[in-house]
C-alpha cells in the first residue's frame, strides 16, 4: 500500500474532520502565547498544509510562498507582524475569533 506524504495526509484527514484544522490552529495559537514558537510555528505550517495551503496564504497575506514556508520552518524566525499576518490569515480561512480562554491559559501556563 502506497504511502502519502505528510502534508498530504494532513489534508486528507482535515478533509473528513473540519475540527481537526481547528485544533491544530488552537493548538499552534497556544503554543506561541505560552512561549513555544518553534512548536507553535510548525503546527502553523501544518495547517496551512492541512486547508489552503502556502499559494493560497501567499495570495491573501501578498507575501511570497517561499518566504512563509521559510518563515514557518524549523529554524524559521518570521516577524511579528508576518506572524500575526499569517494567523489573522489562518484564522479567517477557519472563521473563528480569538478565544480570550487560549490566552489566558497560555498566560498561566508562563507563570509557571
Amino acid at each position: 500500500m502506497p504511502t502519502l506524504p505528510f502534508k498530504d495526509s494532513l489534508k486528507a484527514i482535515a478533509d473528513r474532520d473540519p475540527d481537526f484544522a481547528n485544533e491544530i490552529l488552537e493548538d499552534a495559537i497556544k503554543a506561541l502565547f505560552s512561549g513555544n514558537t518553534d512548536e507553535g510555528r510548525l503546527l502553523l505550517r501544518n495547517y496551512v498544509h492541512a486547508t489552503i495551503g502556502f499559494p493560497e496564504l501567499s495570495r491573501r497575506t501578498g507575501k511570497a510562498d517561499k518566504n512563509l514556508m521559510r518563515s514557518l520552518s524549523e529554524k524559521g524566525n518570521p516577524s511579528a507582524s508576518n506572524l500575526f499576518e499569517i494567523i489573522k490569515v489562518c484564522m479567517q480561512t477557519e472563521g473563528v475569533s480569538l478565544d480570550p480562554h487560549i490566552i489566558a491559559t497560555a498566560s498561566s501556563e508562563l507563570a509557571l
